[in-house]
C-alpha cells in the first residue's frame, strides 16, 4: 500500500513569545492546513499581546546553520519568510535561498509589528529589494508596507491599489499580493494578486474585533502551505484568504491575553 507523503513547508522569521505571529502562527496555519512545519529562527522577541518589549537577532552563522540543516534532510515544497529585522540577515538568507532555490519562495516584507513596533530596520529595505524579493514567487505587503518598498504614498482608492500591484511586480517577483485590510473607507477588505498577465481580487466581509495579531504572518503562511501542497497560485492566495477570514472571525472565542489578541488558528477543531 502506498503511502502519501506530506507537504513540507520552512518558515523563516521571528519567534513572538506571546504565541500570536511569527514562527509560532506560521507553524500553526501550516499545521491547520495540513502542511509539515519546518522553521529557522531569525530574532527571538520578548512580547505579548500589549506590545514588542526587546528583540534577540540570532547570530548569521546560526542562522545560515538552521537553514542548511533543513534543505539537507527535507523535502522543502515551499518558503515562507518573515520578520528579518536587519540587512544582514535579509542578506544571509536571500544568499542560502539563492543556493538551495526552492520551487516556491513567499516574502512577507514585515516591517511593523500590530503594535506599531519596528521589526525591520530603514537600512534593511534596499536590500530586501534588491537580494530577496527578485527571488521571490509571491511577495504579500499591506499598504504601508508597499508604500515604503516603492517611497510613496498609500493608496486611497481601489484603482490606486492596482497600479500599486503593477509597481510592486516591477522589483522582481513572480507576482505580489496586495493587502488592502487598511484602505481606509472601503467596505469589504480586498486583496489583490497580479502576476503580470492577470489581476485577480479577493473580497471578503470586514470583521469587527481587535484580534488580529499575526493576520499577516498567518495568511502568508497559508498561501505557502496551498503552494506547498500543489495549489496554483489563485488558488492558494483563495484558501488563504477564506482561511483567515474565518480565523479573524473565531479570534474573539480564544480570550488570549489583554491586548491584541490572536486569531483563531484552529478554528476548525474547537
Amino acid at each position: 500500500m502506498s503511502q502519501r507523503k506530506i507537504p513540507i513547508a520552512l518558515t523563516i522569521a521571528g519567534s513572538d513569545s506571546g504565541g500570536g505571529a511569527g514562527i509560532q502562527a506560521d507553524l500553526k496555519a501550516f499545521s491547520a492546513l495540513g502542511v509539515y512545519g519546518a522553521s529557522v529562527i531569525t530574532a527571538i522577541t520578548a512580547q505579548n499581546t500589549l506590545g514588542v518589549r526587546s528583540i534577540h537577532s540570532v547570530p548569521l552563522s546560526v542562522i545560515s546553520e538552521q537553514i542548511n540543516a533543513v534543505f539537507d534532510d527535507l523535502n522543502v515544497a515551499a518558503v515562507k519568510t518573515g520578520m528579518l529585522g536587519d540587512a544582514e540577515t535579509v542578506a544571509c538568507v536571500a544568499d542560502r535561498l539563492a543556493h538551495y532555490q526552492p520551487a516556491y519562495l513567499v516574502v512577507d516584507p514585515v516591517m511593523l509589528a500590530k503594535s506599531g513596533d519596528a521589526l525591520l530596520l530603514d537600512n534593511a529595505v534596499e536590500t530586501l529589494k534588491t537580494r530577496l524579493i527578485p527571488q521571490a514567487s509571491l511577495i504579500t505587503p499591506n499598504l504601508p508596507e508597499a508604500a515604503v518598498l516603492l517611497g510613496c504614498a498609500e493608496p486611497t482608492t481601489l484603482e490606486q491599489m492596482e497600479n500599486m500591484a503593477e509597481q510592486l511586480l516591477s522589483l522582481g517577483a513572480g507576482a505580489v499580493l496586495l493587502k488592502g485590510g487598511h484602505l481606509e473607507g472601503a467596505g469589504d477588505a480586498v486583496d489583490m494578486l497580479f502576476d503580470g498577465d492577470q489581476l485577480y481580487r479577493f473580497s471578503a466581509p470586514r470583521i469587527e474585533t481587535r484580534n488580529t495579531h499575526g493576520t499577516g504572518c498567518t495568511l502568508a503562511s497559508a498561501i505557502s502551505a496551498g503552494l506547498a501542497a500543489g495549489l496554483s497560485m489563485p488558488e492558494a492566495v483563495q484558501q488563504a484568504k477564506d482561511y483567515i477570514s474565518a480565523a479573524i472571525s473565531a479570534a474573539d472565542r480564544l480570550h488570549v491575553g489583554h491586548g491584541q489578541g490572536p486569531v483563531h488558528h484552529f478554528y476548525r477543531y474547537w
